[in-house]
């Protein structure tokens, strides 16, 4: 038997699940609560294999939050989130708990308990786009690690007039302005900025300014 916990503020919906899980003859619902801080005390107490959680409760972010709870807690119960909420954010922050699986609400029951056996068997279902919102961020985040560690080792070997260049582009000075203000000839600016796309394997500033400012680290400059 599936043992199934049904974490869920609105009371007509967690009893709607507490039946529906009741009549499956491979399952059985095992506790219930309606809110993420009783659903932590519940599970302290009681034993479960999976988790339907529920993401705004008592606070916006009520759900994710029990859930890092229950993690911690190390009996192995299996957070599947069952909520309203789908913005690639609260995808992202909320399958960083450990859940296995994610469902908007509004499906049909046979699919939640799809879901349900799918992610006991170890194999959740994970629809298209949540595994397209993990995937992407799961991807910006490799992209972010090589990239720092390139601009770390890259910016180790900048000259102070190299450094100089880039916080002024970083400002948002153009080629016309740094040369101003540094009181040097366009064409010495122009060699200097050549030298930078080269160092950093860019075709324009832009793109050394963009990938600076996604990685968080112009304070280096």
């Amino acid at each position: 038997m599936i043992r199934v916990a049904i974490v869920e503020d609105f009371a007509l919906l967690r009893e709607d699940l507490w039946e529906l899980i009741g009549e499956q003859k491979d399952m059985e619902a095992v506790w219930q609560a309606g809110s993420g801080q009783e659903a932590v005390e519940k599970a302290k107490n009681e034993d479960a294999d999976i988790v339907l959680m529920d993401i705004e409760m008592e606070t916006v972010n009520a759900g994710i939050l029990a859930a890092e709870q229950i993690r911690d807690q190390g009996k192995g119960q299996q957070v599947i989130f069952l909520t309203a909420h789908e913005t690639d954010q609260t995808i992202i922050t909320a399958m960083g708990t450990g859940a296995v699986d994610y469902i908007v609400k509004g499906c049909q029951e046979q699919e939640i308990l799809r879901h349900i056996r799918n992610a006991y068997k170890g194999k959740p279902v994970m629809e298209a786009r949540i595994q397209e919102t993990i995937m992407r961020e799961y991807s910006r985040l490799q992209r972010s690690e090589r990239s720092l560690l390139f601009f770390i080792n890259n910016v180790s070997q900048l000259t102070a007039a190299e450094r100089e260049l880039l916080r002024l582009l970083l400002d948002g000075k153009k080629a016309k302005d740094i040369a101003g203000i540094r009181c040097v000839e366009m064409n010495t600016v122009k060699t200097q900025i050549k030298g930078l796309l080269r160092k950093f394997g860019c075709s324009r500033t832009k793109e050394i300014v963009s990938m600076i400012q996604e990685l968080n680290i112009s304070h280096l400059f």
